[in-house]
């Protein structure tokens, strides 16, 4: 996936377009922002770090939407881009986050832990498998959209979907003996 330059805004189509997107990047911000924390190891700081450079790289030019794939696809193959690049300057931590849906304290401890046992599970996974999964399950993304995504083969996809899907159920299984 490659970028393109975007020229700056010179007139009234141009900021209109500027704005239209604006309003798709509020649109996506809160799935945009789950695919950062995916990202980034589930680091809330990182994660926010990363989507504030994509917005800036967005609305700045340095990464155009050209149309060629869905915008969510396209804002999300960024943030991983964008979150690769940050990786490699820095050493991330897994920060897991609480789950706050005013559940009830036993329902929240056992969906804590079965949150926490699926998260262990998919740290666990080959890095590929993962995002694959994560993409489809967690942003209703087709396997060739998370493919797009990662700049992968539908093919590939295919096949990191299934063996993850595969190996996830064995390490839940394990953890539950």
């Amino acid at each position: 996936m490659s970028y393109e330059r975007a020229p700056r805004a010179t007139n009234a189509s141009d900021t209109m377009e500027r704005a239209e997107l604006e309003q798709q990047l509020q649109a996506f911000h809160a799935a945009s922002f789950a695919w950062a924390l995916a990202c980034c190891d589930r680091d809330r700081s990182d994660a926010e770090d990363v989507l504030q450079t994509v917005y800036v790289k967005v609305l700045d030019g340095k990464a155009r939407y050209a149309g060629r794939a869905a915008f969510r696809t396209w804002l999300f193959a960024v943030i991983r881009k964008t979150a690769a690049t940050q990786r490699r300057f820095q050493r991330l931590r897994f920060w897991p986050r609480s789950n706050g849906n005013g559940a009830s304290v036993e329902e929240e401890l056992i969906h804590g832990e079965r949150a926490a046992a699926l998260l262990r599970g998919l740290k666990r996974l080959a890095r590929r498998q993962r995002e694959v999964l994560e993409l489809v399950f967690y942003h209703d993304m087709t396997i060739e959209q998370a493919g797009e995504t990662l700049g992968i083969s539908l093919g590939s996809a295919r096949v990191h979907y299934e063996r993850g899907k595969k190996r996830l159920s064995m390490l839940l299984a394990e953890e539950t003996r």
